[in-house]
């Protein structure tokens, strides 16, 4: 990645950065698109997404339960350090998560 590259420099789309090469790859690391990754983890964990390579879904609650407690942990070690769009996104993407296990794990 171009690290010496500013932002407003760069060709690329919003949400991704050029490599080496200057092609736009991957998103660019934020807390955001770190927290989205948590949650999408989560969400496949809990069977909501398919899995990419086979189109099937699995329940693994305690890789789901895992992912909420490492989130949990993100929470409660920035609190206070965090922009409010960032908390507020940490607390709700928690809470749905919460509710969406809880469900899973009732049946």
């Amino acid at each position: 990645m171009m690290v010496d590259q500013k932002k407003e420099d760069c060709a690329c789309q919003e949400g991704k950065v050029p490599d080496k090469e200057g092609r736009c790859v991957m998103p660019e690391v934020t807390f955001s698109a770190f927290v989205m990754s948590l949650n999408t983890s989560v969400l496949f964990h809990l069977g909501l997404l398919e899995d990419p390579a086979t189109g099937k879904k699995t329940v693994d609650l305690d890789l789901a339960r895992h992912g909420i407690d490492t989130l949990t942990l993100i929470q409660q070690k920035t609190k206070g350090n965090l922009a409010r769009d960032e908390e507020e996104m940490l607390k709700d993407i928690l809470y749905d998560l919460k509710i969406r296990f809880v469900q899973l794990a009732k049946n």
